[in-house]
Order: C-alpha cells, then structure tokens, then sequence
C-alpha cells in the first residue's frame, strides 16, 4: 500500500464513519478505485483505522466521557445512567455480530449488496423524514436504549450506515435529534472499539506484514482529522437541516456504481 493510498482510505474513512452513508461501504468502495484487492489484511486495515475516528470524537466530546467515567466511580448518577444504557445498547450488535461475522463477511461484503443497502437506507430517510422526537438524552431509558442497539444491529449490512440505523432508530422512539446524534456518537465509541480490538487481534500481524507500519499510521492521522472536521459539521448542519441531503448522496452514489459494475469497470466481490 502506498503512503497516497493510506491518504485517501483515512480521509474517507474519517469523513464518513460518523455520516449516515456508510463508511464500510466508502471504504470497500474506495479499495476497488484504488486497485487494492479484497483480503483479510485490507479488510483489517479498514476496520483499524476506525481508531483515527474513535479518537476524534473521544476529543470532541471529551466532557460526556469525563461526566460518564465520574458516574461509573459513583460521583454522578447521569454519567453512571447514560453508561449503563450505552453498554445495554452496545449488546445486541455484539452478540449478533460475534456468532455471525464470518457469514455476514461471506454473503454482504461485496459492492452489489452496498448498493442495495445505501438505496434502502436513502428510501427510509425520506420516507421518515419530518418524523421528530423530544426527549433529550437526559430522558433516555433502558428500554429505548436497548432498542436504538437493536436497530444497530441493522448496520451490519455493510452500506446500511451504523449512524443512520441508530440516528433514525432513536427519533423514531421519540428521541430529539441532536440527543439521537450524540448518542450514536458515544455508542461508536464502545461498537468502532470493539470492532477495531478484535481486528487488531485477529489479523493485526497479517496486516502489518502486507502493509507496513507506515500506512497505518497515515490512514488513522488522516482518519482523527477528518472525522473531527466531519463530526464538527454534521451536528452544525443538522442544527438547520435534515437528513434529505444524505439521502440524495446515497442513491445518487449506489446509481452510479450500479452502471460501473454492470459495465464491468467494477468488480462486486
């Protein structure tokens, strides 16, 4: 993998992890432009980066973890509440995404299930938008926690977006938006986390010996800077907008690399 090639998987990555596209789908999309061929060591390499990105928003909201770290040494009974419900969300996805990983690598990993699942996923957006909920995240229960992770468990589809699926989940429940938002953040968190140690774990050797040190470093610098400069500008964003504009992006995005694999410019698998 050249230093160029590192550049751009990190940029794309930050951009969209946190953007209701799909960074799965960017990413596995992004290989294929880049002549890098599907393996376990690029595989792994796509998951690691998300350090980069857990990073960023670890920064940004760097006052709900310190608030969520008080509560779980008994010092505040919110902090303590919000970390209990991110760990009762964080569940279902772990549980469905250990016992099926390989199955779900085998079937969904290619481009022609992404473009299915950025279409639906653009569908649902404007067929919810206008939908809106008023509970800040003060408000969340257990209960609409563990359902927002179970509408995560939707996101293991590569292309369906974990911030869409737990985004558009918590409205729908009757969460406000900018509390939907940052409690899909802060769930990355514990999900990217997780994902990103076992990948390390499982194919981090094979992934150096393929690409070096070098790339990796690159890929999660680029991926911290860009999600923080995404991050940033998705909650300014919503704060005067919806999510229509996501929605263009998706469909607009899986009708073009619809063309290019019909044509045979890109190959699915």
């Amino acid at each position: 993998m050249t230093w160029f090639q590192a550049l751009v998987l990190g940029l794309v990555e930050g951009l969209t992890e946190y953007l209701p596209v799909s960074s799965t789908g960017h990413l596995l999309l992004a290989q294929r432009v880049l002549g890098i061929p599907r393996s376990p060591a690029a595989d792994a390499y796509a998951i690691c980066i998300q350090a980069g990105a857990i990073l960023a928003v670890l920064g940004l909201y760097r006052a709900r973890v310190a608030q969520m770290l008080q509560g779980v040494i008994g010092r505040d009974p919110a902090g303590r509440r919000l970390a209990i419900q991110l760990a009762v969300a964080f569940v279902p996805a772990a549980v469905i995404g250990f016992l099926f990983n390989d199955r779900i690598d085998d079937l969904l990993f290619g481009l022609w299930p992404i473009v299915f699942a950025w279409t639906v996923g653009g569908a649902a957006i404007f067929l919810l938008r206008g939908r809106s909920g008023g509970r800040a995240l003060e408000a969340l229960d257990l209960r609409t926690a563990l359902l927002i992770g179970c509408c995560q468990c939707l996101a293991l589809w590569p292309g369906t977006s974990r911030s869409l699926a737990t985004i558009l989940g918590g409205v729908l429940l009757g969460v406000s938006l900018p509390a939907a938002v940052e409690f899909s953040f802060l769930l990355g968190l514990l999900t990217l986390g997780a994902a990103t140690s076992y990948s390390a774990l499982k194919h981090g050797d094979e992934m150096l010996a393929a690409f070096g040190m070098a790339p990796l470093i690159i890929g999660f610098v680029a991926s911290a800077v860009a999600a923080a400069v995404s991050v940033k500008w998705l909650v300014a964003w919503l704060q005067s907008h919806g999510l229509e504009v996501f929605a263009v992006w998706r469909i607009g995005l899986a009708g073009v690399v619809a063309v290019l694999l019909t044509a045979g410019v890109l190959v699915s698998g």
